[in-house]
């Protein structure tokens, strides 16, 4: 019997897999013909299903749910149901490129500028001279155009759909032309073309490791990313302590077990509580940015620290 890793955090499904657990999971998806969809979560996806009933709906009934957010690592140990690590989609797209080349797998890629497209599967056929590229298109399509595109990658019979839109474009375009794709296994994976193409830098790899990719983007465009990862984290924070004290109030209550695969209490942080309740909804942009990234960084060392 398949062991149960589904877990419930802040209002999403998740899957408690480390990186190979879930390349295990993609290969039986494959072999077994699908459809699946793919879905990686992170504070921002959490912030969007909050407001977004729809999305939460699609992300919550797709087949497979990751951990792509250090964020949600962080937030799914504090909660009590810690996932066994990270699983970032661009790794993840990497890899069962990888594998496609060796298994016989025939990939799609959807999406970016034409260019964009163009110069990854380029560099991936050129990378891995066996792989069987099923197909590629463009993401600058009107939405009248979306069912001719479904129906064409369809017709190349692709084994993997690689979707490089944003969230929750990605999500939403996946599920409604889901019956018409019958892709056995689809993916979003937002701006990875860009990276793989050189249109974009990824953060060094002790970035990586640190869960601080985030501030690397916001640091490229600090204007433009602060309402998305200084905002959006704090707003992240506050429904992380919000679960908690909801389920500290049941617990006090009526004492019960937790159920299984509900994320439940953490220790208390009063630090946490304080910063939150002081920066309240209405955030004063650059008065609260040490506090934020210092927060975060704290955190990790705590993590590192706890860590054998």
């Amino acid at each position: 019997m398949e062991q149960q890793t589904r877990v419930s955090l802040l209002g999403s499904n998740l899957d408690s897999l480390s990186f190979q657990e879930t390349i295990s999971k993609i290969e039986a998806m494959i072999e077994q013909g699908g459809p699946a969809q793919h879905v990686s979560i992170n504070a921002g996806k959490i912030n969007l299903m909050r407001n977004d009933p729809s999305l939460r709906s699609i992300v919550n009934r797709a087949a497979l749910i990751t951990a792509d957010g250090q964020s949600i690592v962080w937030a799914a140990k504090y909660l009590g149901c810690p996932v066994p690590e990270r699983v970032t989609g661009i790794d993840l797209f990497r890899e069962l490129v990888k594998l496609a080349a060796e298994k016989g797998w025939r990939p799609y890629y959807l999406g970016a500028t034409a260019e964009v497209v163009e110069a990854v599967v380029k560099h991936d056929q050129q990378l891995y001279p066996d792989l069987n590229i099923a197909g590629f298109h463009h993401g600058y399509f009107s939405e009248d155009e979306s069912l001719y595109v479904a129906k064409e990658i369809a017709r190349t019979k692709p084994d993997l759909l690689f979707v490089a839109f944003s969230s929750p474009q990605k999500e939403i375009w996946l599920d409604t032309f889901s019956e018409v794709l019958q892709v056995p296994f689809a993916m979003g994976v937002g701006g990875s073309f860009d990276i793989v193409a050189g249109k974009t830098k990824r953060a060094p790899l002790w970035m990586q490791r640190a869960g601080l990719e985030w501030f690397y983007r916001f640091a490229q465009e600090p204007v433009r990313m602060f309402d998305r990862y200084i905002i959006g984290n704090l707003r992240f924070l506050q429904y992380v302590w919000g679960e908690k004290e909801e389920t500290h109030e049941i617990k006090t209550a009526k004492p019960s077990p937790p159920l299984s695969g509900d994320c439940g209490h953490f220790s208390d942080n009063r630090r946490l509580k304080r910063f939150i309740s002081k920066s309240g909804h209405s955030f004063s942009r650059w008065r609260v940015l040490p506090s934020a990234v210092l927060f975060v960084l704290s955190d990790y060392d705590r993590d590192r620290k706890d860590s054998p």
